[in-house]
């Protein structure tokens, strides 16, 4: 028995897990960048950046009224609700009417309610046949060639 603890105390751990001299909280986060601040090689990330919406007011000199419509889950129901919301963009050329869809992307400050921009929206490219309905790409049976 002595022969026993004699070997274990001559065994000395050197972990500082041991005896509970690590405080616990600086285990409960690992840091992965020794480095408080943010290294140069990882690019920031800037969320909501670029937003889509449908122009609903342009009366106004150089802006226009955008709403953004998005899908979020409903607080109680978690059911996907749609949520809407308006921004102010910046117009320059006042060339986007009621109803335009168009891109904000996010500036300095232009005025009070304005840091947007509004740019206009790249047509995607689809595989619909021209003069369909649009819907499937399938021709309406009215604008088939007679036979």
């Amino acid at each position: 028995m002595t022969s026993l603890t004699s070997s274990l105390q001559a065994l000395k751990l050197s972990s500082p897990f041991a005896h509970g001299s690590t405080p616990l909280s600086s285990l409960s986060k690992p840091n992965s960048f020794p480095n408080p601040r943010m290294p140069a090689l990882v690019p920031v990330i800037r969320a909501m950046k670029t937003m889509q919406g449908r122009v609903v007011c342009a009366t106004n000199d150089k802006t226009v009224a955008v709403e953004v419509v998005r899908l979020a889950p409903h607080p109680k129901y978690k059911r996907r609700v749609r949520m809407k919301k308006k921004y102010q963009a910046h117009d320059p050329d006042n060339q986007f009417k009621v109803g335009d869809v168009v891109r904000l992307e996010k500036s300095r400050p232009i005025s009070k309610t304005k840091s947007f921009v509004a740019l206009p929206v790249v047509a995607r490219k689809s595989g619909a046949v021209a003069g369909g309905d649009g819907l499937l790409g399938i021709p309406l049976e009215s604008q088939q060639p007679a036979a």
